[in-house]
């Protein structure tokens, strides 16, 4: 049988998404800021949560109505087969947002669902939870939608979100989520074939992705072995299907990076959260990390690689001159020391961008840490060609 999924992305990173869903055989529908639709089975939507390197959640529709009045809403809501989701002891989260509809009262909207739900299943441990609530509670969260007096009902599969992937406990300053991290290695192509360098790495985020990306291992497979996803809990969940795409994954991993993955960063602490994050990642002998500023960067060996990174700004740094000082030498140590190489990195300002003194092209928009940034990407020059 066929699922209608609602995959959630980083803005900015729809089409990344969308690509990644492709490759797992997903039938890709509409692309939204912020999301995808796709179509799959049980064992897509399994693999979607266990594979997909970018998506922050996976939905799946459990319905679509027109609802002007509440009747309408409880009558709508009361077809839904709630019983394969949802169990008599499962306690349950509704999150539910109104614009542009009749039925403005979300938390009005919301009782209405649970009050279906418990006809249904008998639940009856049941909570509102706020829009924007990323994680929702620690029950089977259920998504409302009304827009346009249309209501779309939403059962969560992920649980918390996916850029959780379980080896990021020691953090530094401004922590980089996961799935932007490898949204920017897969938006510059980078495949695991050529050298990667980090030179802001922070607790490791971007060479941990790349170290998972390289050796082909799925981002949630311990998740996945642990059974820690919402549709582990569901009264219709296989274990079988679940345990065969974990013994696949598995298959396909390879023991070794087989490239040269390095980040370094000024920050001593940051450096050992790092350290500490790729050995729960399983993938510390893959990474070298290093405490050194960026004026010590040193050249990896190879004409080609590519440094990805997100360099301090905002929390991470004063602002004003001393950003622009910072990117400057940056720029300065690149051209010197790392020629030929691709650039990728997160920029908050196009001033900024002008200090590294690189060509560069804007691929996204995004949100790092409530602040808007660029990916922006280029070729690094030698540094004798510039004037």
């Amino acid at each position: 049988m066929k699922l209608d999924l609602h995959l959630v992305s980083p803005p900015g990173f729809e089409e990344i998404l969308a690509s990644e869903a492709r490759e797992l055989n997903l039938e890709i529908g509409e692309v939204e800021t912020g999301s995808v639709e796709a179509r799959g089975d049980v064992t897509g939507l399994y693999a979607a949560n266990v594979h997909l390197r970018t998506a922050n959640r996976v939905l799946v529709r459990a319905a679509s109505f027109r609802a002007t009045a509440f009747h309408e809403l409880e009558r709508g809501a009361r077809k839904i087969e709630w019983a394969r989701w949802i169990g008599a002891n499962t306690s349950v989260d509704v999150r539910a947002t109104c614009r542009k509809s009749r039925l403005y009262h979300s938390d009005a909207v919301a009782q209405r669902v649970m009050e279906a739900i418990a006809r249904t299943t008998g639940a009856s441990d049941a909570a509102i939870v706020d829009d924007g609530e990323d994680e929702g509670g620690d029950g089977q969260l259920v998504v409302v939608r009304m827009f346009h007096d249309r209501c779309t009902i939403s059962i969560d599969s992920s649980g918390a979100l996916l850029h959780r992937r379980g080896y990021r406990q020691a953090v530094a300053k401004a922590p980089l989520r996961e799935t932007v991290a490898a949204g920017m290695l897969l938006a510059a192509g980078w495949k695991g074939d050529v050298p990667l360098l980090d030179p802001f790495c922070g607790s490791g985020t971007i060479s941990i992705e790349g170290a998972l990306i390289a050796r082909r291992i799925a981002p949630n497979r311990r998740r996945a072995e642990s059974h820690q996803f919402a549709f582990a809990r569901w009264p219709s969940f296989d274990d079988a299907r679940l345990s065969a795409l974990v013994a696949a994954a598995l298959e396909r991993e390879l023991p070794r990076a087989g490239i040269v993955i390095a980040g370094s960063d000024r920050d001593a602490g940051a450096v050992e959260a790092a350290r500490a994050n790729a050995a729960r990642a399983g993938v510390e002998a893959d990474v070298a990390f290093e405490v050194r500023p960026i004026s010590a960067v040193a050249p990896l060996a190879g004409p080609d690689g590519l440094v990805a990174t997100n360099p301090p700004y905002g929390v991470r740094v004063k602002g004003g001159r001393d950003a622009r000082d910072l990117f400057a030498r940056a720029g300065a140590v690149l051209r010197e020391r790392l020629p030929g190489w691709e650039l990728a990195l997160l920029s908050p300002d196009r001033s900024l961008d002008a200090q590294l003194r690189v060509p560069l092209d804007e691929r996204l928009v995004t949100s790092n840490g409530g602040i808007r940034v660029r990916l922006v990407m280029g070729r690094i020059p030698a540094l004798t060609t510039v004037r």
